[in-house]
């Protein structure tokens, strides 16, 4: 069963799944993606709602990259934070050239991720997006049994809508298929998402970037706290 909150749906039985921790005092968050998530500043929005829920400091950002793109931010901790964020990737590239490498470099806990825009826009096979995504999720759980993974619908498109709802609404279907009690997917849906979200037709401006960290926000800080108290009721 799947239920939504807070623009967020989550599927019931994923509730009592709790993290591998061995030795380690941080949870591992990977944001993964490409340049929605590598040039614009919902990462920094992000942190910013962890950091007043006081929950940056069990927590890191990791990946190979650490650019911060200037964004305002009153925390000097964030520009120690790490991304996957890489321009112009498409999800294809990233599930069969490279996740295996930022996976075994870093070790996520949880690994937060939108892919697809290029994909639609250099006219993929959205079955092929889904598949990578699929084999994405099963290189992460290679390295972790546990790992809890996020997968973001993706921005409009204002130039090419249709491929764009496709994608979307064939994610929440993937999830269930995909998931286990172990591992967790969770469906971040940033809709409602209004083409004046965006800057330049593909990347978020300043209230786009709330949008999406608003969203994350919500859902991180439930399984963060979960895993600290071991209470995993859904917030209303």
């Amino acid at each position: 069963m799947i239920v939504k909150f807070r623009g967020i749906l989550v599927a019931a039985c994923f509730i009592g799944a709790t993290f591998a921790q061995t030795n380690q005092t941080k949870l591992k968050i990977m944001p993964l993606g490409d340049s929605i998530t590598e040039i614009t500043c919902w990462r920094a929005k992000l942190w910013e709602n962890l950091k007043a829920n006081n929950l940056t400091d069990k927590i890191e950002f990791v990946g190979s990259q650490n650019n911060t793109q200037k964004c305002d931010t009153e925390d000097p901790d964030f520009t120690k934070q790490h991304h996957e964020g890489h321009t112009g990737y498409l999800a294809i590239d990233v599930a069969y050239d490279h996740i295996e490498t930022w996976i075994n470099d870093t070790r996520p806990d949880i690994v937060t991720f939108m892919l697809g825009t290029d994909d639609i826009a250099k006219g993929r096979r959205l079955q092929d997006v889904v598949e990578a995504y699929g084999e994405m999720v099963h290189t992460m759980r290679h390295y972790n049994q546990y790992i809890k993974v996020i997968v973001n619908t993706i921005v409009p498109l204002p130039a090419n809508m249709i491929p764009v709802k496709k994608l979307n609404d064939m994610i929440p279907d993937w999830a269930r298929e995909d998931n286990t009690t172990k591992s967790p997917i969770y469906v971040n849906d940033i809709y409602p998402f209004p083409n004046d979200f965006l800057k330049d037709g593909i990347h978020p401006n300043d209230a786009g970037e709330d949008q999406i960290a608003s969203g994350l926000g919500s859902l991180l800080t439930w399984i963060i706290n979960a895993n600290l108290t071991g209470n995993a009721t859904a917030p209303s």
